[in-house]
C-alpha cells in the first residue's frame, strides 16, 4: 500500500510533553465498530465486558540513552536492541565520526568499542568492564523520552517515573509501551470489580518504534526485531478465556504484536521466547486479539498502519480527526483510545 494513504496533519501544539496526573484521568476515545464516543480511561470497565482479559506488557524502560566522546568528536547513543551480555546495537549521533574499532567514552567510568556497523547505519557497541551493562547505563545513561518530545524539552527527574508504567518489571526497553502508562492501581481495582481479568507478556520495546517509514510502499519497509516471550501457561489462560467467551484486548500496540507473533492460523496462542519483526498492516488478519487500548500516534507510522489495519483506514481517519476537534493529546504522554472492530462479538 502507498505509504501516503497513512497521514495526517497534526498541530504541533497536540504534542503531549507530559502526562496526564493522575495517569487514570487521561481522556479515551472509543472507537467501536465504526461509532466513535468521548471518553476517560476510567471509563475502561464499563467498556469492557466481564470475562474480557487486558494484557499488558511488563517491560521496563532502561536508561538507554547515552551522550560521549571519541576524542573531541561528540557521540550521542540510543541503544535499541541487545546483541549479547554486553552488546548492545545503538542509533547513533554523528556514527560518520565513530570507526570499526574505535572507543567512545561516555563518562562515568562508562566506554565501549564500536564492534560492527550494520546496514541501517546502526552500531554494534561492545562495552567495556565486568559490571553488568544495566549497572552502566544507570550510571552513564538517562531515559530515553520519543525524539518529538525530547526535541522540544529535556530530560528531567519526573521522566524516571511518568515514562514508567506500574507493569515494568523485565528491564530491557528502549521505548515505554504507553498505552500502559495510563493505568493506576484504583483503576486495576475497578477492573478486578467489574470481572475484568489481565495478564502480562514482555516485549522488549526498540527505538525503531519512532523511525519514519522511509519507502513510498509499505512492501518496501522493513522492521526492526524485537526480542519478546510468552510463557506457556499465560498463553493457556487466554486461551481458555476467548473459549469462554471473553474477548482479548491487548494493552498496547506491543502487546499486540507479540500476542499476534505467538498465534498460529488456528487462532490458538502458544508460548513464544524471540525476536518478532511482525509488520501489521491492512489486509492482515487478526487471529490473538480482539480489540486493543493504545495511544495516538505518528502520521505514516507502522502503528497508525497497524490501528488502520485493526479498524479501517477510513474508521481511523474518522477517528484522530475527532480526536483532533475534540483536542485530544497525542503521542507516548498523550490520551488514549479503546479500539473494538466488531462490538457484535
Amino acid at each position: 500500500m502507498r505509504v501516503d494513504l497513512f497521514d495526517f496533519d497534526l498541530p504541533p501544539e497536540r504534542i503531549a510533553l507530559r502526562p496526564a496526573r493522575p495517569r487514570d484521568s487521561a481522556r479515551m476515545l472509543c472507537v467501536s465498530g465504526t461509532t466513535i464516543e468521548d471518553a476517560t480511561v476510567r471509563d475502561l470497565p464499563s467498556r469492557l465486558r466481564r470475562g474480557d482479559v487486558l494484557v499488558f506488557n511488563d517491560t521496563r524502560v532502561i536508561p538507554a540513552q547515552l551522550e560521549g566522546r571519541r576524542g573531541a568528536a561528540k557521540i550521542g547513543a540510543t541503544l535499541h536492541k541487545r546483541a549479547g551480555p554486553r552488546d548492545w546495537w545503538a542509533f547513533v549521533r554523528n556514527a560518520r565520526r565513530a570507526r570499526l574499532g574505535d572507543t567512545i567514552d561516555f563518562g562515568h567510568d562508562v566506554a565501549a568499542r564500536v564492534a560492527e556497523k550494520g546496514d541501517d547505519g546502526a552500531l554494534l557497541l561492545s562495552f567495556f568492564g565486568d559490571e553488568p551493562v544495566e549497572t552502566l547505563l544507570h550510571r552513564a545513561g538517562s531515559m530515553p523520552l520519543p525524539p518529538y518530545i525530547a526535541s522540544k524539552r529535556g530530560t528531567d527527574a519526573a521522566d524516571a517515573d511518568d515514562y514508567q508504567t506500574m507493569f515494568a518489571r523485565e528491564p530491557g526497553a528502549v521505548a515505554a509501551p504507553t498505552a500502559s502508562l495510563h493505568f493506576t492501581p484504583a483503576l486495576l481495582a475497578a477492573l478486578d470489580e467489574a470481572g475484568i481479568g489481565r495478564e502480562t507478556l514482555t516485549l522488549h520495546v526498540g527505538a525503531g518504534t519512532f523511525l519514519p517509514v522511509k519507502v513510498d510502499d509499505t512492501a518496501d519497509h522493513k522492521m526492526h526485531a524485537e526480542w519478546g516471550r510468552i510463557d506457556a501457561a499465560t498463553a493457556d489462560r487466554l486461551n481458555a478465556a476467548r473459549a469462554a467467551g471473553g474477548r482479548i484486548i491487548a494493552a498496547g500496540t506491543t502487546s499486540l504484536r507479540l500476542l499476534e507473533s505467538a498465534c498460529g492460523d488456528d487462532g490458538i496462542i502458544r508460548a513464544f521466547e524471540g525476536d518478532t519483526a511482525i509488520f501489521i498492516t491492512p489486509g492482515v488478519a487478526f487471529r490473538a486479539v480482539d480489540g486493543l487500548m493504545t495511544n495516538f500516534h505518528l502520521p505514516k507510522s507502522t502503528l497508525f498502519m497497524l490501528v488502520s489495519a485493526l479498524m479501517g483506514l477510513d474508521t481511523m481517519q474518522a477517528a484522530y480527526k475527532t480526536a483532533l476537534a475534540l483536542q485530544y493529546r497525542f503521542y507516548s504522554y498523550g490520551d488514549a483510545s479503546l479500539l473494538i472492530p466488531h462490538p457484535e462479538k
